[in-house]
């Protein structure tokens, strides 16, 4: 019998896909036999049962700033998205009110401070006096008095210098502890007032994942325990911070920690958390074996020595590079590696 050549299979091939539906055939010549390269049989194995668990990612360190004076913004040195080390200076407020006060109390403090000079010297020739019978007690007690009042003045005025020196501080808003600049509230000219926010700042090197669910869902999690986790997408590890009852009677929270030193993920993310729940049996080929066409995955399956493309629904995504198939393959299939065939896709 007279075989079609390859071109010709291949022209039919493409006549037949531009005037199909929407949706493509279960099975289509993708390679001749003479492009097939590295395959690969699809394998029957057990993995680890999960529950997911939706969740948000939020950073395990971050801080609303503000201020406990009212004050005039002067200026806000950062903008959002800056990287901030700790102690640095973010915004100040006008302090010409807090100079003008900080004056009049040096003032107050340098005059009691000279009283109580004044006090020491006079108590002391008081108390000379006393000893030559030179001096009566009542002139004695009143000395050691004027002495104790000025000692007072003095502290009291020290305490004052001290009060304006804290308040002075709060007109320059540092950054806590080093991390990003996520939110900024205010500008230059704005009135701040007591407790309102002016800038958020995050770490975001740790995140933490809160979820919720039945008490069945999170029995066998402890402290310490290692436990993959989805952020918007990507497989990232996690480790259980702790598990606690929720703010509702029949449900369980559980906080979950993810290293994220190279800041691949960002706080308000989407999160999924897989709980184990014990074994079952799933079909597993390499993810490079996965050919994608818009929203359609397929792969090159090896049939009587050709290379015909299969279109199949994938689960997730595992350690090693490898992915679950949930339909489309049976155990012993060949498929071909997708970096392996000439000319890539």
């Amino acid at each position: 019998m007279h075989r079609p050549s390859t071109l010709a299979v291949g022209l039919i091939g493409a006549v037949l896909l531009a005037g199909c539906s929407a949706e493509p055939p279960a099975i289509e010549t993708a390679q001749s036999a003479a492009a097939i390269g590295a395959r690969i049989a699809v394998r029957d194995t057990q993995l680890a049962a999960v529950i997911e668990v939706a969740g948000t990612v939020e950073p395990v360190q971050q801080a609303t700033l503000s201020t406990r004076v009212m004050a005039t913004v002067e200026a806000v040195l950062v903008h959002e998205g800056d990287r901030v080390v700790a102690g640095a200076v973010l915004a100040r407020l006008d302090t010409r009110d807090l100079d003008a006060r900080r004056a009049q109390v040096e003032a107050g403090l340098a005059e009691a401070l000279a009283m109580e000079r004044d006090a020491e010297a006079m108590a002391k020739r008081i108390r000379a006096l006393f000893v030559d019978s030179a001096a009566t007690r009542v002139q004695l007690e009143q000395a050691e008095t004027g002495l104790v009042r000025a000692q007072s003045a003095v502290r009291t005025a020290r305490a004052g210098a001290a009060e304006v020196a804290a308040v002075a501080s709060y007109a320059e808003i540092r950054a806590p502890f080093a991390g990003v600049v996520s939110r900024r509230f205010v500008d230059p000219g704005a009135m701040a007032a007591p407790g309102a926010p002016l800038l958020m700042v995050e770490d975001q090197s740790r995140l933490r994942i809160e979820v919720t669910a039945a008490p069945a869902v999170f029995q066998g999690l402890s402290r310490g325990t290692a436990i993959e986790v989805l952020i918007e997408g990507q497989l990232a590890r996690g480790e259980v911070e702790g598990v606690v009852r929720g703010e509702s009677g029949n449900m369980v929270r559980a906080n979950i920690l993810v290293a994220n030193l190279d800041r691949a993920f960002i706080g308000g993310s989407a999160a999924t958390v897989r709980v184990p729940n014990g074994v079952r049996n799933a079909l597993v080929i390499p993810a490079s074996a996965l050919v994608r066409q818009g929203d359609l995955v397929g792969v090159d399956l090896v049939v009587a020595d050709q290379a015909e493309r299969r279109w199949v629904r994938v689960g997730r995504m595992l350690p090693d590079g490898l992915v679950e198939v949930l339909s489309g393959l049976a155990p012993g299939d060949l498929v071909l590696i997708r970096d392996s065939l000439p000319g890539g896709n």
